[in-house]
């Protein structure tokens, strides 16, 4: 009791430690008295967004607080279910039949994991994945699209885990009191490898990139680049408008591969200004190393999330594991509740992660609106952002769901900046008072 008393405050500090940085960066982020500019010029901008666009970003940004909830409340069911019946035990079974050896059984465990669980979800992944964004008209694709890079999806994430779990579940097997932290290690090795490796090999299975043939718009992208130092030849495009209306574009890639890519959705949808703030603040992620920070971050989380993993595994185990004819933590049968519990631990921390990931994106919001100088051009990529993203949420519902920030938040900061970029540095804004001459000062 005492354990589980400190993780609770343990989480309580981060959540309000992280509630304490917004509020207090939302106040830093209101103007002074007498500054009222950037709020004018930040309310004309959100007037732009009519009342049919608002009420439909707002519904479908806001009906995914509960996509959110729903798919922890289904796993959570899907867990229950292959434990309480037993099938994942019936299916570990029928792997010890097939074979003696321990990684062998753990990797044919998995793919009936996968098999089922995917088949279980296809209807909720067909929903969300797929009529729901044809609802809310944010989709393009055709349906066998769709199927096929669920398909491409599916089979990256086999094979992840026919490499991944036979490692784990040796670790698990054989170091029985520090497996956790072993574990740990496996679990940051694979994040480090989807994070670096993942846009540079991965992605193309999913879009074409090829070299943007336009030099009016790649010119002045490697311009910036060059000025930052980022060693990249050419400017890629990929074809995301067979999938997609929404804009993207990303810097990736390390030792030799790296790489800076826009959709043509953002070429297609946006100004030359628009575009050159879009991919300045993608060069702000890589400039300020926020990949290689997240992956501290996370690695922390990850350690974190298998000490408290261990913790209720064996709870849960003493608890219903004879029930459930689940032995411990090297036992695959075992697998389904490592997974929900590691949902929990992620659920809980959702406002934490998202309050991470938003500070990160604020600064490569600052940054691009210093290298590429273009604050109307930032509201304006706001407000195609906010197509799909809530304009303007409260400052809880901010703090809780958004892993970025508000269009009214992205606006009002570069509103501001517009603001005081009128005036040169170090020219005061107001004459500075000369001391009047008193009767002791020498005359000249």
């Amino acid at each position: 009791m005492a354990k589980k008393t400190r993780l609770a405050a343990a989480i309580a500090a981060c959540i309000l430690c992280s509630m304490a940085a917004v509020v207090a960066a939302q106040e830093a982020a209101v103007p002074a008295s007498g500054e009222s500019d950037p709020v004018a010029a930040t309310e004309a901008f959100l007037a732009k967004q009519t009342t049919d666009q608002k009420a439909r970003s707002d519904a479908y940004f806001e009906g995914g607080y509960w996509i959110q909830l729903w798919e922890f409340l289904l796993g959570a069911a899907f867990a229950f279910l292959l434990l309480a019946s037993r099938i994942s035990a019936g299916l570990r079974d029928f792997a010890e039949r097939i074979t003696r050896r321990k990684p062998l059984q753990t990797m044919i465990y998995w793919l009936g994991y996968f098999l089922i669980s995917t088949a279980v979800f296809f209807p909720w992944s067909l929903y969300t994945g797929f009529f729901r964004e044809h609802k809310y008209g944010l989709s393009n694709q055709t349906f066998a699209g769709w199927l096929g890079d669920e398909m491409k999806g599916d089979l990256v994430g086999v094979i992840v885990g026919l490499i991944a779990m036979p490692i784990l579940y040796g670790i698990f097997r054989k170091l029985t009191q520090t497996w956790w932290i072993w574990g740990s290690v496996v679990g940051v090795a694979i994040l480090i490898l989807l994070l670096l490796v993942g846009p540079v090999f991965i992605d193309p299975l999913f879009n074409e990139y090829k070299p943007l043939d336009k030099p009016a718009i790649s010119e002045p992208i490697l311009r910036m680049a060059r000025m930052n130092m980022i060693t990249v030849s050419d400017v890629m495009m990929f074809d995301a408008s067979k999938q997609t209306k929404r804009v993207s574009a990303n810097v990736s890639g390390f030792l030799g591969t790296e790489r800076i890519a826009l959709n043509d959705n953002l070429l297609n949808r946006c100004t030359l200004p628009e575009i050159e703030h879009v991919m300045a603040h993608e060069m702000g992620h890589y400039v300020m190393n926020h990949i290689y920070k997240g992956i501290l971050y996370f690695s922390i989380v990850i350690v974190v999330g298998f000490a408290f993993v261990r913790w209720a595994f064996n709870w849960a185990v003493g608890k219903w594991g004879a029930a459930w004819k689940v032995s411990g933590i090297g036992d695959v049968a075992g697998m389904p509740l490592f997974f929900f519990i590691f949902s929990i631990f992620f659920f809980v921390l959702t406002p934490v992660n998202n309050t991470y990931i938003r500070v990160g994106e604020v600064e490569a919001d600052v940054f691009a609106l210093n290298l590429a100088r273009q604050p109307d051009a930032a509201a304006e990529v706001a407000l195609k952002l906010g197509e799909y993203r809530k304009l303007r949420p409260g400052p809880i519902e901010e703090f809780i769901f958004y892993d970025h920030p508000s269009g009214h938040t992205r606006i009002l900061t570069a509103m501001r900046w517009k603001k005081e970029s009128m005036q040169p540095i170090g020219e005061p804004a107001e004459p500075i008072a000369q001391p009047a001459a008193s009767a002791s000062t020498p005359q000249q």
